[in-house]
């Protein structure tokens, strides 16, 4: 794909404007060889769940499969964020980090998908096994990602219908859906090489007559989510990550604490917002229960409550 420089694109590589969103292998190496990372269980009990009815009218259902990976049901489609379904998560088959809470809903389980919105191409986010298998379960299945994911994706490797967004892009869908990719803080690399060739994003869902934003993966940023609130409107639900984050030197050019994702939730202006992106895969060093204890410490601070900010658990579902 050949793309015209932009703010975020400088001819050969995407960026953030304005400061860096990623770390190099020098900082990986000091994180790796000083981090004290907290220890996790193995696993975790979860109770799978049966798939929701899916709303009438003008409503949406959302339940949270487990990291980022929602089920989001309307009374005309359905649509999937982030699948992932593997028990182990990297480049290698059978290696990398083995996930400690199984899906609350098994990929088999799940009902026609009729399109999935890809964040970024981060191994806990896109995982290629996951996509070929939606892929091969629905014939009419369309992949939402941002710019330049082909490569990766078709054909035979999970999106045989794939629609590439710009930030602040908008592409209409089945079921009376409309899709804006809207920016993030963060950056793309599944190798040594290729580092941001990809561009990566959240996105904002107008479906069912409700509102919906994603964020993905996003760092920390005063000045992005009162502008996604300015162009696209306070969202009746926001999927915010709350885990992830630890050591702060490392993360936090990427990804947002517990703190930062209440922050978000009033830049944004949400109605709602429903916690993700923890309690899966110990991907950083804080430990298994550090995001959702942080965060109820940070709702009391701000003075929001539970029922405004929600910790689902595992197969938990919000109508709205």
């Amino acid at each position: 794909m050949t793309l015209p420089p932009s703010n975020h694109f400088n001819g050969k590589t995407f960026f953030y404007p304005g400061s860096t969103s990623e770390r190099g292998l020098r900082d990986v190496l000091r994180w790796k060889l000083m981090g004290r990372p907290a220890r996790w269980p193995e696993k975790v009990s979860v109770t799978p769940v049966a798939v929701p009815p899916a709303p009438r009218g003008d409503g949406v259902t959302i339940t949270w499969i487990g990291h980022s990976t929602f089920l989001l049901q309307t009374s005309g489609s359905t649509w999937l964020t982030d699948p992932v379904f593997s028990d182990r998560i990297g480049p290698i088959r059978g290696l990398g980090p083995r996930r400690v809470a199984s899906p609350a809903i098994s990929l088999a389980e799940l009902p026609k998908i009729d399109g999935v919105l890809l964040s970024h191409d981060h191994y806990d986010h896109c995982d290629l096994p996951s996509l070929r298998a939606l892929v091969e379960r629905n014939d009419a299945l369309v992949v939402v990602a941002p710019l330049n994911y082909a490569s990766l994706l078709k054909p035979a490797r999970g999106a045989r219908d794939l629609v590439e967004l710009d930030w602040w892009q908008s592409w209409e869908g089945p079921g009376n859906v409309s899709i804006e990719l809207v920016p993030a803080r963060h950056w793309c690399r599944r190798s040594i090489g290729g580092m941001n060739t990809r561009l990566w994003g959240g996105f904002f869902l107008r479906l069912g007559g409700r509102s919906v934003y994603f964020a993905g993966d996003s760092g920390y940023d005063g000045a992005l989510f009162p502008e996604i609130a300015c162009r696209c409107g306070p969202p009746d639900v926001a999927l915010l990550p709350i885990g992830a984050y630890e050591p702060r030197w490392f993360m936090s050019v990427a990804h947002m604490n517990p703190t930062e994702a209440v922050a978000t939730h009033r830049d944004l202006q949400a109605h709602r917002s429903i916690a993700m992106h923890w309690g899966t895969f110990h991907l950083t060093d804080e430990a298994y229960e550090a995001p959702a204890e942080a965060l109820s410490a940070a709702r009391a601070a701000a003075g929001i409550s539970l029922e405004e900010f929600l910790l689902l658990p595992l197969g938990g579902t919000l109508a709205i």
